[in-house]
């Protein structure tokens, strides 16, 4: 109660505030204040009782749904008897996990549009931390969808990590792309299997978008079955971007003692771990344990030089997804983080 005292506070205050500004105006400023004042304790008492929450995106009447993934241990990569095992996904490794929060789906065109039309910020600026992206040089939809709940696609992990910086900026809360430990253990669901719903491929098309079904393109989220913990398309329609720098043999190094939620920064641009397949992808790239690695590539036909940042000119199958650790870092951690991957 004391808290919604306070929000009624400050909305009565800026009510008065603004008794010079034409009524639709005031009444449209005092009603923004007060859906980010409800925000704020709506994600405020997720944190406190570790519920599923909607992420209202600043300046929009979207909502995004943020599922709580409890902590846990789990078994990471794939044992040397699954069939279309690769090299990278072993040996196993039991990997704890601190709890967090996950989207339930992959971040539309709709939320991330909000971002790229915030003319409150710069654009592809040089200098300052938080920046919008450039204009695409083409629709990267490439007639596959756009608004409507179809996933974003086609952009960078720059880009999908500026995002989350700017989603800070406007809430107060850390949001950010999951480790690769974050991903397969929200995955996997509890499952030891190659899919989070069996080791049988036949079953693959109740749960996602791929090759054998996709007509080639991505499609609207929530049409496939979640997983156990209520993901969708956490495998196929777009492929997602993770925190870390792909490394072969990343397992067989891998420091159990290190959290394994903050790897060790490496600044290349590639290659990065992509996760979860897309939907061009072969039934095999989808499992669970599956590490897919960014390549410049990606970009051989942009005229930009240098290429751009943000965009990927023949990455149609790339997109991503957010979390937000329940131990919520503090605000110089955070600056320190986004300056580690955004270099601002």
């Amino acid at each position: 109660m004391e808290t919604i005292g306070s929000i009624i506070f400050v909305c009565f205050i800026a009510y008065l505030s603004f008794e010079k500004i034409a009524p639709k105006v005031k009444k449209t400023i005092v009603l923004f204040i007060t859906i980010s004042c409800l925000q704020q304790l709506n994600a405020q008492n997720s944190s406190k009782i570790f519920s599923a929450y909607k992420l209202v995106i600043p300046g929009s009447a979207l909502q995004h749904n943020m599922l709580p993934i409890a902590a846990g241990s789990f078994l990471m990569g794939s044992s040397s008897t699954e069939k279309h095992r690769n090299a990278d996904e072993g040996p196993q490794r039991t990997i704890a996990i601190p709890a967090f929060w996950m989207g339930a789906f992959e971040v539309s065109r709709d939320e991330f549009d909000v971002f790229f039309n915030d003319n409150n910020i710069s654009e592809n600026s040089k200098v300052d931390a938080i920046t919008r992206p450039s204009p695409q040089y083409i629709d990267y939809s490439l007639g596959m969808g756009k608004e409507g709940g179809y996933p974003v696609n086609s952009l960078s992990q720059f880009a999908a990590l500026m995002y989350c910086r700017w989603l800070y900026d406007k809430t107060g809360i850390f949001y950010r792309l999951p480790s690769e430990a974050e991903w397969e253990y929200a995955c996997r669901a509890g499952s030891t299997t190659a899919y989070f719903f069996g080791d049988d491929t036949p079953d693959l098309g109740k749960y996602a978008w791929y090759k054998n079904n996709s007509d080639n393109k991505f499609h609207q989220a929530g049409l496939k079955m979640p997983n156990t913990w209520g993901l969708y398309d956490i495998l196929g329609n777009v492929s997602e971007w993770t925190l870390d720098h792909y490394d072969e043999k990343r397992l067989v190094n891998w420091d159990e003692n290190k959290n394994p939620v903050f790897v060790e920064y490496n600044k290349a641009r590639y290659p990065k771990v992509l996760r979860g397949g897309g939907f061009k992808d072969e039934a095999s790239e989808l499992r669970s344990a599956s590490r897919l690695k960014s390549d410049p590539i990606l970009n051989r036909r942009d005229p930009q030089i240098p290429k751009s940042k943000w965009w990927l000119t023949d990455g149609p199958g790339i997109g991503f997804r957010i979390v937000r650790p329940l131990k919520q870092p503090g605000a110089d951690d955070v600056n320190e983080f986004f300056k580690q991957y955004l270099g601002k």
